[in-house]
């Protein structure tokens, strides 16, 4: 591979921060800035800084292991693969197709989740399928959803926050967890606007609020409701907002009076003088955001309690208007994209329902199968978990690390205990891959292409900037080498932008409509906003978002960009990567591609043009269209309409994506947003006198998720290298503990043990654990499994505990 930088994104957070990512001559890459992506400018984080650290073969998986006497061994990939095919294909027959799981990840790239959705329900026939997505945004997007009927995590980009007038940040530590985004917030406060923080502890984000409300773990809702009760009493609601643009408001408002200062203070601890204040920041600027993120979501009143920030937003007209609106921050790398294509129990591409007739019949057209062969909605991630080993005995498991990251975790790891079957593709060897009876070596980030979408809604192209180690194939390979073996010979391309080419004509149509993206927009235009259709004219198909005339709302600029001519489709591949299994002269033993195959930037030996461009005939050899490209390598009219994508004329405006939504109207049939009705109601999980303690868990800013990567990574580990407890001064002297003694954090599920970390910052009724360690420092042992009853959401925000000293720690 050339000794070349390549623009890329990062692996871990949802904001994809860019960057370039070279190879070193003596192996290895290394990270650089990438001052043109506008999310960052160039800023990264520690994680993002090493995260070439975690393509060595020293920390990751480079062959296939089997097990083989109680332990894991290597194997070859044919050897692994027709394992899986065995395992898969005889559960199914002596316990049906919903005897099978599929569990995926908010990592995978759109189009991995979007071929896993899709084997799930074509190749598996099974209606259990979930991902770990459900435990990060699923009560946002629920409740976006209900009153907006559309959820995109942020329906405008990062650049109109330090324009607006006043954000208040619930449950956020993005100091910690997406330290580049902190400048937004900066840059607002230093533009003269303000910034509310709302967490049980004085986080570093809290430490940069005007206001920081501190409330009890579990009660944001209430928190919310008492705002609203406070600018309906001091007349502050936007009276023509709501009537020209919403409905429902009567009954959200009669819930909200019976919800009075006092009675917030006495539930949340926040005081009266303090509710008094946030509204008075809030409503006195002309615009203003309400931006959510794990803290008011991971509840079992969790949607109710995103519904009643949304309620805040619309009764004082901060919402469908510039530099204003309720915003979710998604977490991971491609948690919005992982939610809208298909790997979720209740949905399919393009963010359309699985029990939607209309929704069926499309998807199985571009699939080509009979919609009535489409299994319906199946368990949500915990439920599918803890079904294991009972109604389900088999499962493929993708980019997940569940004993670590689900909640009850040590009855998670009790269940994967228990299948009959595991098989994990994975980049390192987790700890949930450790279970496994197979696990397979797949590429990551920096090794493979493919698009994820960011916390606003901009769908990026991730580069291919370095080979993979020998051994290690992708998931698309994965997918397609399975599929061929349970008896599906077609339709699971280990191209990606094949893939991508399908799931565009998938979304087409649906709410996250993704059908005007191509690889080479992305490419010229540093990604591109969804909804996208094909052309302008169908925009409204996506529920009547920004026009196709696309202002710059925020500072009254005619449009966003101009409509630009584009030929029929970009390059049908940016690089010359690894070929679809079965072309001949470019597969190797067992139908991988030849290493001349797989060499990105230097393509198809033989079949370059002038400045190294992949000729017509490489590309269509890739493709498998011969005689479909036209001039430059874009596909012919008669090409796209054979991939169901209607041609466009020559020169014909394209859609200029969607950064801003809202607008003019609301997604909804009559465009209006849709206030909730809701009322507080206690935590799952209250204190007693056998649990005195309300528990609250989190990240911290040197380690990602379960850590299955970070902790590889030896600056990190020196930065936070294990769990602790953190606890008030005063709760410490109650139990007679000193900085650094043992602890042990008891809940009704289980014991963990870290050391003490004293603190101010936290509440004195409130202990705080971070989640990224397994074995005894687990925190996710403790969690409460209790579930939204609309999003399925776990509680695990809020569980009681106590909390026993153990003495030094030696």
């Amino acid at each position: 591979m050339e000794n070349t930088s390549t623009p890329t994104h990062c692996p871990y957070c949802a904001l994809q921060c860019g960057m370039t990512v070279r190879p070193l001559p003596q192996g290895g890459a290394e990270v650089s800035e990438r001052p043109d992506f506008p999310v960052n400018r160039g800023a990264l984080c520690g994680k993002g800084r090493t995260a070439a650290q975690v393509l060595s073969p020293a920390v990751r998986l480079t062959t296939p292991l089997v097990r083989s006497g109680g332990r894991l061994v290597e194997a070859g990939w044919g050897e692994a693969l027709d394992l899986i095919a065995d395992r898969l294909g005889r559960t199914r027959r002596e316990h049906g197709a919903d005897a099978l799981g599929v569990f995926g990840g908010g990592g995978l790239t759109n189009e991995k989740a979007y071929a896993l959705g899709k084997f799930a329900r074509v190749v598996l026939g099974t209606s259990q399928i979930d991902y770990n997505g459900r435990f990060c945004m699923s009560s946002a997007a629920a409740a976006g959803t209900r009153a907006f009927g559309l959820d995109r995590g942020l329906p405008f980009p990062l650049e109109d926050v330090p324009r607006t007038g006043c954000v208040i940040l619930v449950g956020s530590n993005l100091a910690e967890t997406m330290p580049p985004s902190l400048r937004f917030f900066t840059e607002l406060r230093e533009n003269g606007g303000t910034l509310i923080v709302v967490d049980p502890r004085r986080t570093r984000t809290a430490e940069q609020a005007d206001l920081h409300l501190a409330p009890r773990p579990g009660t944001d809702l209430a928190l919310a409701l008492g705002l609203l009760h406070l600018v309906v009493a001091e007349g502050r609601t936007d009276e023509r907002f709501v009537r020209e643009r919403t409905t429902g408001w009567e009954e959200a408002r009669a819930a909200a009076m019976a919800h009075w200062p006092e009675y917030v203070e006495r539930i949340t601890g926040v005081s009266v003088p303090e509710l008094r204040q946030a509204v008075r920041m809030f409503c006195e600027p002309e615009s203003a955001m309400v931006l959510t993120a794990r803290g008011p979501e991971q509840q079992a009143k969790g949607t109710d309690t995103v519904g009643a920030w949304i309620n805040l937003c619309l009764a004082t007209g901060r919402a469908g208007r510039p530099l204003s609106g309720y915003g979710c921050l998604t977490g991971q790398g491609n948690g919005q994209g992982g939610r809208e294509h298909g790997q979720k129990a209740d949905q399919l591409p393009g963010y359309r329902k699985l029990d939607d007739p209309v929704a069926r019949r499309h998807v199985a057209g571009v699939w080509g199968v009979d919609p009535d062969s489409l299994p319906g909605p199946g368990r949500s991630a915990y439920e599918l978990l803890d079904a294991l080993g009972t109604d389900i005995r088999a499962l493929l498991l993708m980019g997940s690390n569940p004993v670590v990251s689900a909640p009850h975790a040590a009855h998670v790891e009790e269940r994967l205990r228990s299948l009959d079957f595991l098989a994990v593709a994975d980049v390192v060897l987790s700890e949930t891959a450790e279970l496994a009876d197979v696990v397979l070596p797949v590429t990551q980030w920096a090794e493979e292409t493919g698009t994820t979408t960011s916390l606003e809604g901009r769908v990026l192209l991730r580069r291919r900037a370095v080979a993979p180690p020998p051994g290690v194939r992708s998931d698309l390979f994965v997918l397609h080498e399975l599929a061929g073996r349970l008896g599906v010979e077609k339709g699971f391309p280990t191209d990606a932008e094949e893939v991508f080419g399908e799931l565009r004509r998938a979304s087409a149509g649906g709410p996250a409509d993704y059908s005007g993206i191509t690889y080479r927009r992305l490419v010229e235009e540093n990604g591109v906003f969804w909804p996208c259709p094909e052309t302008p004219e169908v925009h409204e198909v996506s529920g009547g978002h920004e026009g196709p005339e696309a202002r710059e709302a925020p500072t009254g600029q005619a449009g966003l960009r101009e409509p630009v001519d584009e030929g029929p489709e970009g390059p049908e591949s940016l690089e010359a990567r690894e070929a679809p299994t079965g072309h001949a002269g470019l597969t190797g033993p067992e139908g991988h591609a030849r290493p001349e195959a797989r060499e990105a930037p230097t393509g198809h030996a033989g079949l370059k043009g002038p400045e190294g461009q992949a000729r017509p005939e490489a590309r269509e050899a890739s493709s498998g269209r011969a005689g479909l490209t036209g001039p430059e390598g874009h596909a012919r009219p008669e090409a796209r309409e054979a991939q169901g994508v209607p041609a466009r004329p020559a020169g014909a405006a394209v859609h200029p994506g969607t950064p801003r939504l809202f607008l003019d109207r609301f997604a909804t049939p009559d465009g209006r947003a849709r206030f909730v009705a809701v009322a507080h109601r206690a935590a799952a999980e209250e204190p007693d006198g056998a649990y005195p303690l309300l528990l609250t868990t989190g990240r911290v800013v040197a380690q990602y998720q379960s850590g299955a990567q970070t902790r590889r990574v030896a600056e990190l580990n020196a930065a936070a290298p294990g769990p602790f407890v953190e606890l008030h001064p005063r709760l410490a002297a109650r139990l007679g503990a000193a900085e650094g003694d043992r602890l042990a954090v008891v809940s009704r599920r289980g014991r963990a043990v870290a050391p003490a970390r004293i603190t101010t910052a936290i509440r004195p009724d409130t202990v705080f654990m971070p989640f990224h360690w397994p074995g005894e420092g687990r925190a996710n042992t403790l969690t409460n499994p209790a579930l939204d009853p609309t999003s399925r959401m776990p509680e695990f925000k809020s569980c009681a505990v106590r909390v026993e000293v153990l003495g030094p720690e030696e």
